[in-house]
């Protein structure tokens, strides 16, 4: 089941990609898509993606279908996305600790209601999580509630595409590296994440997944610093500075002349901190061209 589950940071619900197959009022999709050209005129692209779509949400458009083609590198954020035997025995490694108090008592008042709701909305136990650290807690849960079928996440689909296309992949990062960065969350941050994914799966499950296909960034933007985004010690450390890391092996790339097309999670491209903005600082043009 946890291997199942375990999604790397999936867990920004707001931005992986839920709902249900009886949602049919899905906007006409336009997902964001930037074009960055270096000041010699290579070409990259950088497209945000969901980590789990339901079935009928439809994604693909002719501009990314034209970037995707033209690009001769598809860089995600792990390369091995799926593969439980290379996740689970990193998850299991760093996930437990002995001694650890029951799950709701780490947190307190309306902190701990909302962690016993978000137990109840997965169907589960918590002495199942008696042992196990609040940040894998927070990320088992999260995919117990998630709607989207991970099968069905883009990033997993640019992976078929590209393999059929004999295109070669490359993973920012590895399992290891991502869990190790939650695993290595203070105490209190862990708790944190945990309190932000029960009340981001008590709203609307749909809400991330519409914006995103009408490639709104800035709903997008209210929507996370509403939630976990708004923790500024959380976004720093899921998202601002692995940006600034990753910012740092895909500038050579384009200047390589590799044409990457960069396939991470959408809450990647958000703000001063996001892709495009730290590629353009770095002296790209960066246009977005859906």
């Amino acid at each position: 089941m946890i291997a199942r589950l375990v999604l790397g940071l999936a867990v920004l619900l707001a931005l992986a990609g839920c709902g249900t197959a009886a949602d049919r009022d899905w906007p006409e999709p336009s997902p964001a898509l930037w074009e960055v050209t270096s000041p010699e005129g290579q070409k990259a692209w950088l497209f945000g993606t969901v980590h789990a779509l339901p079935a009928g949400a439809e994604w693909r458009t002719p501009a990314v279908d034209d970037a995707f083609s033209e690009a001769g590198l598809l860089v995600v954020e792990i390369a091995e996305l799926g593969d439980q035997a290379a996740s689970f025995p990193v998850f299991q490694r760093l996930a437990y600790s002995p001694g650890l108090p029951a799950l709701t008592a780490r947190v307190s008042g309306e902190e701990r209601e909302a962690v016993e709701a978000l137990l109840e909305q997965a169907g589960a136990n918590e002495a199942d999580y008696a042992e196990m650290e609040s940040w894998a807690a927070a990320m088992v849960l999260a995919g117990g509630v998630r709607s989207g079928d991970p099968e069905l996440g883009v990033d997993r689909q640019l992976l078929g595409s590209g393999k059929q296309a004999g295109k070669q992949a490359m993973g920012l990062e590895s399992y290891e590296q991502q869990f190790a960065l939650f695993d290595s969350l203070p105490q209190t941050e862990q708790d944190d994440l945990l309190v932000a994914v029960a009340r981001e799966a008590a709203g609307d499950p749909a809400q991330g997944l519409r914006l995103w296909l009408a490639g709104d960034m800035d709903g997008l933007e209210v929507l996370g610093n509403a939630g976990m985004l708004g923790d500024p010690e959380l976004r720093e450390a899921l998202l601002d500075a692995r940006n600034r890391d990753w910012v740092v092996r895909i500038a050579p790339l384009v200047g390589e002349g590799r044409r990457p097309f960069v396939a991470v999670g959408a809450a990647h491209m958000l703000g001063d901190g996001g892709l495009p903005a730290l590629l353009a600082a770095r002296g790209f043009t960066v246009r977005r061209i859906q």
